[in-house]
């Protein structure tokens, strides 16, 4: 048995898989509380992640104690570029600044004017990554950043915790704005900017490898036998397509989570930081992926959702099956900032083009037609960087909403695939590499995709309309950035 554990942002979730990659059972944990203390912050704290663990554990053991009890090797996903500071006794020194944490805007900006951070790692240094978060700290808490030790990523305070190791893995490790991510290895010379050494950083491996050992302490509480594998494993997203099978040229999928997210593999390294196209490492040694990354997706229609007072489901349930031209309202989906192709942390969302006729349903419409087109942007910037596309697949929360569904094939103009039933986003990802860590096993036969069962295919008739809509979306961010 393997055991998969995804640190996300609101809570943990744990999945056992067999030998045969059949998913044995899930639980997940209540929710993570996140402090937002001051505008643009967001913080948790690391010791919520463990008794967030510990819970999905106990839940999945409470429901499979015989199968829990063969678990052989554990995988690793989370949340990304979150910094988690720690001492020499490995004592937290302050809470996390997450993934979703502006605050940092201007070392960002400082640091992504060097030449070389976008040389060496292949990305724009974004406020949310974890360097500009250490500047800051080192800029407004320097008693903290004197004492740091090590700086780990969310899922391996998680390792640190299960192992005694500080070790992390290259698909997380290149959202820090440290990694030479197409040597994958740490870069000495970008550490000295912000004043760290690579003795501050863990170590890597490749999401495949073996990360750790569970302590024996902790395997005797879970009734576990010694000498079981941790992997390396991977960020949330590349867990993801671990789980999707999103491993070989070509490959995509479009995630509708609480940001959304277009990722293509690549079996080579394509840099393009202009583009705001994130190129990381992939969770396989020699493979590498691009992912466009939008700030709010199903946030934008939760958001929608809390201010007309109707939940998610009936605000889309309203709009019916067959999708409708784009009305005059238009929605752009920057509450909290953007990331591609814009790379502003200060823009905000809109509704334009209101009228005395736009009622709820016509506002809900325009805020999935605004995440639609968001997506699109992604597309044409992963071409611009040197990816085509001629299908994704469809994951998230979101992608239970057929109707959006069909917006974003048509806004892509690109078939859409949902896979067949199960559970295939980073808890099964990471499951997976636990699986390919403890056994030695090709990860070519293990990380394979599962059956399509339904493909959504672009509107035709609706293709122009769609166009027209998206051009004037287009249009309308120089507006609104002017106006901030």
């Amino acid at each position: 048995m393997y055991l998969g554990i995804d640190l996300g942002t609101s809570g943990v979730k744990a999945m056992l898989i067999d030998a045969d990659q059949k998913v044995i059972g899930s639980a997940s944990s209540r929710e993570v509380a996140t402090s937002r203390p001051h505008p643009g912050w967001s913080e948790q704290d690391p010791a919520d992640w463990i008794r967030a663990t510990e819970e999905a554990v106990a839940g999945l053991r409470a429901a499979h104690p015989g199968a829990f009890a063969a678990v052989r090797g554990i995988g690793l996903s989370g949340h990304m570029h979150g910094a988690t500071l720690i001492d020499a006794d490995d004592a937290v020194l302050r809470p996390c600044i997450m993934w979703n944490d502006t605050r940092s805007h201007k070392e960002a900006a400082a640091l992504d004017a060097d030449p070389r951070f976008r040389r060496i790692t292949g990305n724009i240094v974004f406020p949310g990554f974890t360097a500009p978060k250490l500047a800051w700290v080192k800029a407004n808490e320097p008693a903290v950043f004197a004492k740091v030790r090590r700086v780990l990523l969310p899922k391996d305070f998680l390792r640190l915790w299960l192992a005694g190791e500080h070790l992390s893995e290259m698909s997380d490790s290149a959202g820090t704005s440290w990694l030479d991510t197409g040597a994958r290895k740490w870069s000495a010379e970008l550490l000295a900017v912000t004043d760290l050494d690579e003795n501050q950083m863990p170590g890597l491996v490749e999401g495949t490898e073996p990360g750790g050992i569970l302590r024996p302490a902790l395997a005797s509480a879970w009734g576990l036998g010694e000498g079981v594998v941790i992997a390396g494993g991977a960020g949330d997203n590349a867990a993801s397509a671990c789980g999707m099978g999103t491993v070989r040229e070509g490959a995509a999928f479009v995630s509708l989570g609480t940001s959304g997210v277009l990722f293509a593999a690549n079996a080579r390294y394509l840099p393009n930081p202009e583009s705001a196209v994130h190129a990381f490492c992939h969770a396989l040694p020699d493979t590498w992926h691009q992912m466009g990354v939008i700030l709010s997706a199903t946030d934008a229609l939760n958001w929608h959702s809390r201010v007309t007072g109707a939940s998610a489901a009936d605000l889309t349930a309203e709009l019916g099956e067959r999708l409708k031209a784009p009305s005059s309202v238009t929605f752009l989906p920057y509450l909290s900032g953007e990331r591609t192709p814009h790379n502003d942390a200060a823009i905000r969302g809109a509704f334009l083009g209101l009228g005395h006729e736009s009622g709820r349903a016509v506002l809900t419409q325009a805020v999935l037609e605004g995440v639609s087109f968001a997506l699109r942007d992604n597309l044409e910037a992963l071409k611009s960087a040197g990816t085509t596309l001629s299908r994704v697949t469809a994951i998230g929360g979101g992608s239970r909403s057929h109707y959006w569904l069909k917006s974003i094939a048509t806004a892509l103009d690109l078939p859409v695939d949902l896979p067949a039933d199960g559970d295939f986003g980073a808890a099964f990802g990471a499951a997976r590499l636990g699986l390919i860590a403890a056994t030695g096993a090709n990860p070519a036969e293990v990380l394979t995709a599962p059956a399509t069962a339904e493909t959504i295919e672009p509107e035709a008739a609706l293709t122009a309309a769609y166009e027209d809509a998206y051009q004037r979306y287009r249009r309308l961010y120089p507006a609104i950035r002017a106006a901030y």
